[in-house]
């Protein structure tokens, strides 16, 4: 993969939401600002959510659409975003929010690198002690390889 998933941009150190949709939301704007998705993404995100949580443990939610929504990406895509208190996520405790959008089925291979990052309670303790939106993307640059 030659393209870029993961820019500095798409990374929130602090996150505002205070609950699950927000939280969907908030992420699902900085893939629509990125240029990633268009705005009807969204919508296929919370449809997603409806069917099945998307809460994968050690803190990590990865809110993505359903297939019918795939003409509404444009380019793949990871928006990060982190927050200081956890939101409740049906029941379980989430302190990271990672957007999905992949084209031509570009998620697969981006999922499994966020999985592998996630899976190593070390490199989630890095990720909650990073100070700023560029230590965070230090972490996770690897995503991009």
């Amino acid at each position: 993969m030659t393209e870029q998933v993961l820019a500095p941009s798409h990374i929130i150190a602090s996150g505002t939401a205070s609950t699950k949709d927000e939280a969907i939301r908030e992420a699902g704007a900085i893939l629509v600002a990125a240029g990633a998705v268009t705005g009807d993404y969204l919508g296929y995100m919370f449809e997603r959510e409806a069917m099945t949580s998307t809460y994968m443990g050690n803190l990590l939610a990865i809110p993505h659409g359903t297939n019918d929504g795939k003409d509404t990406i444009l380019a793949s895509a990871l928006s990060f975003v982190r927050y200081d208190t956890p939101l409740d996520w049906d029941g379980s405790e989430v302190r990271f929010v990672v957007g999905i959008a992949g084209k031509d089925n570009g998620h697969m291979e981006i999922l499994s690198k966020i999985a592998i990052i996630f899976s190593d309670d070390d490199e989630v303790a890095k990720l909650l002690a990073a100070g700023t939106a560029a230590d965070i993307y230090t972490l996770l640059e690897e995503v991009n390889e």
